[in-house]
């Protein structure tokens, strides 16, 4: 029988005691792992382990997508009327709402974010992405395509089956709830493997899914490391499809394991190393306001971070001026504190990482203009960073840092910084500052990114996709769109008249 996890906060934005259970969640209960191995949760804010997790390995893997694809057989799919399954996903988003002050606790206590921006942000969204796609499961609709008099034609959208999901660690439960709720409402039966550095929050949400109503093997959920447990979700042959958030070089291996699998399709949403283009003439104010959310939000932790801040050169000290005042004055501290935005790094690793960039931009030559350094000796805090004098080839500015770091660069026309913002293996998202409606509208059609933000930053909405061009991805998450990871198009001829 699993043991649980008790914890009481006793903290200025959270007070309360919660319990969850810490073992893998399949076919509707809490089991051990067949291997019975665990995992440390470590609070990044401390560098002390917190609790330790039940650790699913490619056994567990295995029962698991048996069970989803007995549940996708027998009591989910198409056995289910799509209204019916939108009334589960409703149920659902009202119990995740009556829990969002736990949701939002764990998460900061595991990844670090600052409890408002998990409570606001993170976990609101994650309820609203709920709700949003119960309203679509019952509108997951064919066509009657015209041909000729003596035959009727017309397409179904059906489910896929089983359907595995690797979700990050940087926004665990909106993240959860952006790959379960699309597949849910297409009638997908789903084993989704958590990150095993914020895995509370989604141990949290399986008790919730029993009292919403779905029948066991709808939602498993197996915590565990990414080269047992992923490897096994990309590469089971009862997984008909995998979605996964994360690195690049991760979804490589992805789809690696899935064509040599059962060839399953993939969804990958990716890294990023978004340019920020800021004009002459745009509201500096503004721009510099952000440039700052662009870049530090989530502590920098944030796939679309607009890390490559493009100036142009007439205003380039202006902005360098305030947007250094701003960054200096960011709160970096208690995750649990009302006025923190920006807490530490998620673990040891990525703070090492992203220090480890720091060196790097050092010893290639550009400036620290500010920050740097670490902040005190316990957990993984990092002084809000700013770059000058970069150089295109440098590694601050070619690869993904992950972390509080922006390169601040020059730049003199409209044609030049195009090219300078294209030139870069990824593509997920873009921002423009500009008054001048036409150059905003001519600079975003020509940035090569799924995201184009004009005079704002890190700005989605549910109703709008979100994916990558180039090495940021696969497909599309949120919105309509997400819905076409999830069916499969069969076409039907029914013959009325044709005689041989």
């Amino acid at each position: 029988m699993p043991s649980t996890f008790t914890k009481t906060f006793d903290t200025p934005a959270y007070k309360g005691t919660i319990t969850i259970p810490l073992g893998l969640y399949i076919n509707g209960e809490f089991v051990d792992p067949v291997e019975g191995g665990t995992i440390d949760v470590v609070n990044p804010a401390t560098g002390k382990v917190v609790t330790s997790i039940a650790a699913g390995t490619k056994a567990d893997i295995d029962i698991a997508a048996k069970a989803a694809k007995k549940a996708y057989k027998t009591s989910w799919g198409l056995k289910v009327p799509g209204a019916q399954r939108g009334k589960l996903m409703s149920k659902l988003a009202v119990l995740m709402g009556e829990h969002i002050a736990e949701f939002a606790a764990l998460d900061a206590l595991a990844n670090g974010k600052a409890y408002n921006t998990a409570y606001g942000r993170d976990n609101k969204g994650a309820i609203a992405v709920m709700e949003y796609y119960a309203g679509w499961a019952d509108k997951i609709n064919g066509k009657t395509i015209e041909t000729n008099e003596n035959k009727l034609a017309y397409t179904r959208h059906e489910p896929i089956g089983v359907v595995g999901q690797i979700i990050p660690w940087n926004v665990p439960m909106f993240s959860l709830s952006l790959k379960i709720a699309p597949a849910l409402a297409t009638g997908n039966t789903i084993v989704l493997k958590p990150s095993e550095l914020t895995p509370l929050s989604a141990l949290l949400f399986c008790t919730l899914i029993e009292e919403a109503g779905f029948p066991p093997g709808v939602i498993n959920i197996v915590n565990g490391y990414g080269p047992t447990a992923g490897q096994a979700i990309s590469e089971h042959p009862l997984i008909e499809k995998v979605a996964f958030t994360g690195s690049t070089l991760t979804g490589r291996k992805i789809m690696e394991a899935a064509a040599k699998s059962n060839l399953k399709p993939v969804t990958l949403e990716l890294g990023g190393k978004s340019p920020n283009i800021i004009f002459d003439d745009a509201d500096l104010e503004q721009a510099v306001k952000w440039a700052i959310h662009g870049i530090y939000f989530n502590h920098g932790q944030n796939c679309s971070a607009g890390s490559r801040i493009f100036v142009q050169e007439s205003i380039y000290e202006k902005f360098l001026d305030q947007f250094t005042e701003n960054a200096r004055a960011i709160k970096v501290g208690d995750p649990f504190s009302p006025d923190t935005y920006q807490g530490p790094q998620v673990s040891k690793t990525q703070f090492e990482r992203i220090m480890g960039y720091i060196t790097s931009g050092k010893n290639d030559g550009a400036t620290v203009h500010l920050g740097g350094k670490q902040i005190g000796q316990e957990g993984y805090f990092i002084e809000p960073t700013i770059f000058t004098e970069c150089q295109p080839d440098m590694k601050i500015v070619r690869e993904e840092i992950f972390g509080p770091v922006a390169c601040v660069m020059k730049f003199s026309t409209e044609d030049e910084v195009v090219e300078q913002a294209n030139d870069t293996s990824y593509g997920l998202a873009a921002s423009v500052f500009t008054k001048d409606i036409d150059r905003a509208i001519r600079v975003a059609h020509a940035l090569e990114a799924g995201t184009a933000w004009i005079n704002c930053a890190n700005q989605t909405e549910i109703s709008m996709p979100f994916g990558g061009f180039k090495q940021s991805g696969i497909g599309r998450e949120l919105s309509e769109y997400a819905l076409e990871n999830y069916t499969n198009v069969k076409a039907v001829h029914v013959n009325i008249g044709i005689r041989l």
